[in-house]
């Protein structure tokens, strides 16, 4: 959790509040990644991308 806190961070000390959705987004992605590659939704999940 310590990568989340530095990014935030980094957000804050230098005002690029703007990169944020790009983040969460990327995040997202990849826990879904993640979860679903294990798992029997995986081939429905590798035909969105």
């Amino acid at each position: 959790m310590d990568f989340l806190r530095d990014i935030f961070g980094f957000l804050s000390q230098r005002k690029k509040w703007w990169l944020a959705p790009i983040v969460m987004l990327l995040l997202l992605i990849g826990v879904v990644l993640v979860v679903g590659g294990g798992s029997a939704v995986a081939p429905f999940i590798y035909t969105l991308f």
